[in-house]
């Protein structure tokens, strides 16, 4: 029950037959027209622009249209207390308090589909995110990407929309060949008691590698170590298979699954990215060209050779981008433009990449190689993670993967739990810097939203509880006689807030919304909690030791909406703290 989007057709509707009657002008297209929660200090339940978008055609101050749309509104709806007119031209509409009796009715007989759009068209998402270097765990410069991806996925799935997420194997290249020789070169120390290069740059010295090496020699796949050449594409394998296992595994810890994992290397070997290559010749968006030198390299040492281009300006790239390395091998856009055609291929109405912030400036050509292959602008949307800034004991801790000295997403999980990793790492918008700080984040007070969001849910809990009543069954619902105060009022109006939350953070694809949205219902459930410690009156058990239907619905409506928020964040809603 979306009351916004009910009270705009509503609108909409007294519009039409004012334009009827000859009582208004319309346009040919309505546009524009909201209706919104006003500020508090109106004291009003929904506020709409109505009468500043239509002035001007129809000839008449915002002022003057909305006194009469005032009139209009208020004869047609029973459920309107009051209206007020507020300059420039605001309608500002107070309803009864009957009005609220019949929200929360309806929202507790449709518990299940409360936030949801169901007059929204439904479409096939494909979600790619993570897609980390399969060379080593997940650490917590991975961690921000992979939880906005999830919870993005899941807010797509609680609107009904069907989804598929994927990980994108990057299995294909030079940093593969160096992973599989660092793998290679621990064996041999195991083995044969052979020191690890330590001076060489291009390995990854992580400990971690060490288990690989065991679990490799234990598998018995290989039985000579003595050649590197000579095993280099089995160990490779069986070298990915065993970082895929870790990140897998990290990234079950956080509570996230793929449906799908693709790999650079079957599409290369699938011959996709001739395929693909072949296709934008065909379509003249390729040809072969010289690139000019980087922003910031020096033109004295950048060779200009000719390469295989892809014409990406023609989309509004800044330059056109390179295919095809002098040597021959394919480049790394190369291979990312067949994996987009792959998607493209398999039918998704939209696909949505989560990309790390040191990705953000690869936007534009993937973006410009999709709207190529598809015909279609905006197939794909991008979604930068920006970075994440770790502080413990006050200080900021850096993180390098080839060192081997960065924080992992298990130590991070280890230290703060699942739900605290998941909650915080959401607290912002995704385009912005975080600072995660360790020791905030296991505070139990107001500055830790998480805790504040569960408490709010264990308080209500203690309630059921004590009337020995499972907060966790539906409440069926007769026709009570309702009296809301203006306190509760105040959280019923925010839980009518809660369908356009889910809408904005699933059209706009800002998961952060959720988190925010349910420190605020929480921040007015603990201050209304707050007066029955001096007022017995605002209690919700009496001394009877009893509590009035309005209440008993009251709390499992708020607790039904944390519970929605919380599993689409993948959060945990505990009974008891």
């Amino acid at each position: 029950m979306n009351i916004f989007e009910i009270y705009l057709n509503k609108i909409k509707i007294l519009l039409k037959e004012m334009s009827k009657s000859g009582e208004l002008i319309l346009p040919d297209k309505v546009n524009g027209i909201t209706a919104e929660i006003p500020p508090s200090k109106f004291k009003s339940d929904i506020s709409t622009n109505v009468a500043m978008v239509l002035s001007k055609i129809n000839n008449k101050s915002p002022v003057d249209l909305a006194v009469i749309l005032s009139d209009h509104l208020k004869k047609n709806d029973p459920l309107i207390k009051d209206i007020s007119i507020v300059k420039p031209g605001f309608i500002n509409i107070k309803f009864k308090p009957i009005f609220w009796t019949k929200f929360i009715e309806e929202i507790i007989k449709n518990s299940k589909t409360f936030g949801i759009n169901l007059n929204e068209k439904k479409k096939n998402f494909l979600v790619e995110f993570v897609s980390a270097n399969p060379t080593g765990p997940l650490h917590v410069g991975h961690c921000r990407g992979a939880i906005i991806g999830d919870v993005i996925s899941n807010i797509l799935i609680f609107n009904k929309h069907k989804v598929t997420k994927e990980y994108y194997i990057n299995d294909y290249g030079n940093q593969i060949i160096n992973f599989t020789k660092s793998v290679y070169f621990r064996i041999r120390e195991i083995l044969y008691n052979e020191s690890f290069p330590d001076n060489n740059d291009d390995l990854y010295p992580g400990d971690y590698l060490i288990n690989f090496a065991k679990n490799i020699i234990n598998s018995n796949n290989i039985n000579d170590f003595s050649d590197f050449h000579n095993i280099s594409n089995e160990l490779t394998t069986l070298s990915i298979n065993e970082s895929l296992k870790l990140i897998k595994k990290n990234l079950s810890n956080i509570g996230i699954e793929h449906d799908n994992f693709i790999s650079e290397k079957k599409l290369v070997a699938n011959k996709e990215v001739e395929k693909v290559v072949n296709y934008l010749e065909k379509n003249d968006f390729v040809y072969k060209g010289k690139i000019k030198a980087p922003a910031g390299e020096n033109n004295d040492n950048w060779i200009e050779r000719e390469q295989l281009l892809f014409k990406s300006t023609i989309f509004g790239d800044d330059k056109d981008r390179a295919l095809q390395k002098s040597d021959g091998s394919w480049t790394y856009f190369a291979s990312d433009v067949a994996y987009h055609n792959n998607k493209l291929n398999r039918k998704f109405d939209c696909l949505i990449n989560i990309l790390g912030a040191d990705h953000a400036g690869y936007i534009k050509r993937i973006s410009s190689s999709v709207d190529a292959l598809s015909k279609t602008n905006g197939k794909l949307i991008c979604k930068v993670s920006q970075l994440v800034k770790l502080i413990k004991n006050k200080k900021p801790f850096k993180m390098s993967k080839r060192k081997g000295d960065y924080i992992t997403l298990d130590d991070l999980i280890s230290e703060v739990g699942k739900d605290a990793t998941r909650f915080i790492m959401l607290n912002r918008s995704s385009d912005v810097e975080l600072d995660f700080d360790f020791d905030n984040v296991v505070e139990k007070s107001k500055d830790n939203p998480l805790y504040y969001v569960q408490y709010c849910y264990a308080r209500i809990s203690s309630v059921f509880r004590n009337l020995n009543l499972n907060i966790k069954n539906e409440i069926s619902i007769n026709n009570f006689d309702f009296q809301y105060s203006n306190d509760e009022i105040e959280i019923l109006k925010k839980l009518s807030e809660w369908p356009k939350c889910v809408d904005m953070s699933s059209s706009k694809l800002e998961p952060h919304r959720i988190p925010t949205y349910l420190y605020e219902l929480s921040s007015l459930f603990h201050s209304y909690w707050n007066l029955g410690i001096e007022n017995p009156e605002k209690r919700f058990i009496n001394n009877q030791k009893k509590i009035t239907p309005d209440k008993l619905i009251f709390l499992k409506a708020i607790s039904n909406v944390i519970v929605s928020g919380m599993n689409i964040i993948g959060v945990s809603t505990p009974e008891k703290m």
